[in-house]
């Protein structure tokens, strides 16, 4: 089955970057960093999702990140779907944290459930059929509105552009380079929206210069 290993992304200052992903959100090499910052404006067209068991590891990631210098876009709320934040780091990567519960069952934790890449597409349909002709694993899927593949330990989904940015609380303009590499097993390649894969292996270091 087609994984996705690690998130690549293109930074200024790398050892920063480094010690703030360790600090906000300890998630050891699937996270890495890379010198180089490509000109880019406005929404970068992905954002990192973590899915936790409850409110307070909401409160406590959030809580971190933005005392490590990240602005919230949506402050940590209740919503119908249950609670969560939405977070731009300092290096331009939108966060969003989020639990199903309303309401803490346990212990206070920083234990992240999943990670998911959320990517605003295009076209949906049209990208979900590129990804399974390349042999991904659909696991969920709401016709031209929502798709989502099996890629552990780093899950995929994607909706449309603007709905991503809505989601987000971010405007959709942008343009230039995503500053971000997919590494997993399913080759090297530049897929419809430009969002780059390269080969990866759990054992690469969390920082690439």
């Amino acid at each position: 089955m087609t994984a996705i290993h690690s998130l690549t992304l293109d930074v200024a200052d790398p050892d920063a970057a480094a010690a703030f992903y360790a600090a906000a959100f300890g998630l050891g090499d699937r996270i890495r960093v890379r010198e180089g910052q490509p000109a880019t404006t406005g929404f970068r067209g992905f954002a990192v999702s973590l899915v936790v068991a409850q409110p307070s590891t909401v409160d406590s990631l959030a809580g971190t990140a933005l005392d490590g210098g990240a602005t919230a876009l949506k402050p940590a709320a209740r919503s119908f779907w249950g609670y969560g934040a939405v977070l731009r780091d300092p290096y331009g990567t939108i966060w969003k944290i989020a639990s199903s519960a309303k309401k803490d069952t346990g212990p206070a934790s920083r234990e992240v459930d999943d990670v998911v890449l959320l990517l605003g597409v295009t076209d949906v349909a049209a990208s979900k059929r590129y990804y399974v002709e390349r042999g991904l694993p659909v696991t969920k899927s709401y016709g031209r509105k929502y798709v989502e593949f099996g890629t552990a330990p780093i899950k995929l989904a994607m909706y449309s552009r603007r709905a991503a940015a809505k989601d987000l609380g971010v405007d959709a303009a942008g343009s230039g380079a995503h500053r971000l590499t997919i590494g997993g097993d399913a080759g090297g390649f530049a897929d419809p929206d430009g969002f780059g894969w390269a080969a990866a292996t759990t054992a690469a270091p969390a920082r690439e210069r």
